[in-house]
């Protein structure tokens, strides 16, 4: 239990026991109540006078004020009842925000602690530290990959969706590449320390993240803004109560009513409601204050593959050369990619299969980052890599696309055939895109992916990106996860930003947004990066999550608005001498009662969640 549901808790068995003892002298009755004001309010206003200290005035530092002056007045039963309301409220705003995210632990948790390192036929057990380059390591079955690698020996299969995103394993044979954090399949493999550890790809991920995390933009809630004007204007009327009517009870009455509960209780509990009703249709909310926020973010980040596209491309033509024929090349291209981590590598594996093509066991296989991959297959040297890999008289001979992504297939070094893929987009990419502006206020529209140029023109230019009107678009293309948390960082510095994206990769920029949404749930890492996750990878839920976040600040507003406007009649009320400091506190209750009644709406669905047609619209 918490301190503050711990003291609410306690508030409360004090204000049941000073009842029960009404019928006992006043001193007596009383004790329950100042026990409360002590041991419940003395840690509350311990952590008001930290935050006055760093010069943070919030909305309750006027229960702070109430609480020491029932105590000077002797008002105990109108302290104890303030004490229960503040404490009540932040025990509701804990529960609302929930613990803090756990990122950096579980992203440390996928990497052992110890290493086997193969010398002189033998092995022994090192740490991390320990590993040198050129180092012989041990990879044993269903362990995680210390460092980035070369298999030297071994066959099998490796889990590296953890980078990808993509959920399907990877071949690998003498020769393949692993990175570090991908996890070993059935088999032992012994790979060649081509990095350290603290130089692999999973540690500067790691090493990104922290940073990130260090620098995450601070949210301003929406009690402290409202807070900010109310909490000087309680004062302001108390005082100005006091030095009338020269009565202290008065400057104590106005001040428990003025309690900023609607603040302090039912916005929690419209946050509260709001995440309840976004985990019924699938969105897992993990940092409350995402939904706040979501509402004022004005630039809109998006990752290509798996967010705006379903992330599975497809093989859609295969330009063959003479002499050879299509079954061939086809083979030929699925006997290597079986090998290979490539996302396209699963589209090959999958046309050949329905084709019926033969698959060739690998004699030994290469895969230089950035020269695609290539073998020996039935005595022949085989290659599939990109045309910027290919000399020009070789590239000649091909036909050149506009867009969409392509492989050559090499055998004995002259081209034999050309494969084209496509990603398709989401069937309501389009439409989705087009109503952001008119319906939730984003001003700018940005697609930032991983993927080549060509493939993620072709998508912004299938989708109509350009052609939105009233918001400003742009892509970038071939972006690393450093680089794309740069994009963030420098957009999030102008506006209010949100990013959309379902890799590891994404997990930077996700920490680093306003507000960071995850689609899906193929990485542990991104869920715990993000701000809210959308469990089902579906645009509709992302438009579901707008709108429940706009309409938490509508019902957060009327409630908080509404309660204040309540407080400040009982507080001129008050003033003129018609409340005392218990009547006052009553009072406050029964506003605090209507605006969490009110809070409560948030809980419950509306018609409809969601606004946009579902068709693909034509570029």
């Amino acid at each position: 239990m918490s301190q503050q549901a711990l003291i609410a808790l306690v508030a409360a068995l004090g204000l049941v026991v000073h009842g029960l003892c009404s019928w006992l002298a006043p001193l007596v009755r009383d004790v329950p109540l100042i026990f409360v004001i002590v041991l419940g309010g003395l840690p509350l206003l311990w952590d008001l006078l930290r935050k006055a200290l760093k010069g943070e005035f919030g909305s309750d530092l006027l229960a702070g004020i109430s609480i020491v002056s029932s105590l000077a007045l002797h008002q105990y039963l109108a302290g104890a009842v303030v004490v229960l309301m503040l404490s009540g409220g932040g025990a509701l705003e804990e529960y609302a925000l929930g613990r803090a995210s756990s990122v950096l632990r579980a992203l440390a948790s996928r990497l052992p602690n110890k290493a086997q390192r193969k010398r002189d036929g033998k092995m022994e057990e090192i740490g991390l530290d320990q590993i040198a380059l050129g180092d012989l390591l041990v990879v044993l079955p269903h362990q995680a990959v210390p460092v980035d690698g070369l298999v030297v020996e071994g066959y099998g299969r490796v889990n590296e969706a953890y980078l990808t995103g993509e959920p399907y394993e990877s071949s690998k044979v003498p020769g393949s590449q692993v990175l570090s954090g991908s996890i070993n399949g059935d088999t032992s493999l012994v790979i060649r320390t081509e990095k350290l550890p603290q130089d692999s790809r999973y540690a500067k991920i790691m090493r990104v993240m922290q940073d990130s995390q260090q620098r995450r933009p601070r949210m301003r809630r929406l009690a402290d803004q409202l807070g900010a004007w109310y909490t000087p204007l309680g004062l302001l009327i108390a005082g100005l109560a006091w030095w009338w009517s020269g009565d202290p009870l008065r400057f104590l009455s106005v001040l428990v009513i003025a309690t900023p509960c609607p603040l302090l209780i039912a916005i929690p509990v419209a946050i509260i409601g709001s995440i309840s009703l976004a985990a019924r249709r699938g969105i897992i909310i993990r940092d409350a204050a995402t939904l706040e926020s979501v509402g004022s973010c004005k630039v809109m980040i998006l990752d290509k593959t798996g967010t705006l596209t379903y992330g599975r491309p497809e093989l859609t033509e295969i330009e063959v050369l003479e002499p050879f024929d299509r079954q061939s090349v086809l083979g030929w291209a699925a006997s290597l990619e079986r090998y290979s981590r490539h996302p396209l590598s699963q589209a090959v594996q999958t046309a050949a299969q329905q084709a019926g093509c033969p698959l060739q066991e690998a004699d030994q296989i290469s895969e230089p980052p950035g020269r695609g991959i290539q073998g020996r297959l039935g005595g022949h040297q085989v290659a599939l890599l990109g045309r910027k890999q290919l000399e020009p008289e070789q590239s000649a001979r091909l036909e050149a696309k506009d867009s969409g992504l392509e492989a050559i297939l090499l055998v004995d070094g002259q081209p034999a055939a050309c494969l084209h893929f496509r990603d398709q987009p989401r069937t309501d990419t389009a439409s989705f895109l087009e109503h952001l502006n008119g319906r939730h206020g984003f001003q700018k529209l940005m697609i930032v992916s991983g993927d080549r140029a060509r493939e993620v023109d072709y998508l912004a230019e299938k989708v109509g990106l350009h052609s939105l009107g009233g918001v400003i678009t742009e892509v970038h293309a071939g972006q690393s996860p450093e680089q794309k948390l740069e994009i963030v960082r420098k957009e999030t510095e102008q506006r209010p930003s949100l990013y959309l994206g379902d890799g590891i990769n994404d997990a930077p920029a996700l920490t680093a947004s306003t507000v960071g949404l995850a689609m899906g749930q193929n990485s542990e890492i991104t869920s715990e990066a993000a701000g809210a996750v959308i469990l089902d990878s579906s645009l509709r839920k992302v438009d579901e999550f707008l709108h429940i976040g706009k309409r938490l600040r509508q019902v957060a507003l009327q409630s908080a608005v509404g309660g204040i406007m309540l407080s400040l009649v009982g507080m001129l009320f008050a003033a003129a001498g018609y409340l005392t400091p218990v009547q006052g506190a009553i009072g406050q209750e029964l506003i605090d009662l209507a605006a969490v009644l009110n809070a409560l709406r948030t809980s419950l669905a509306p018609r409809g969640l969601s606004d946009y047609s579902e068709d693909l619209k034509d570029a």
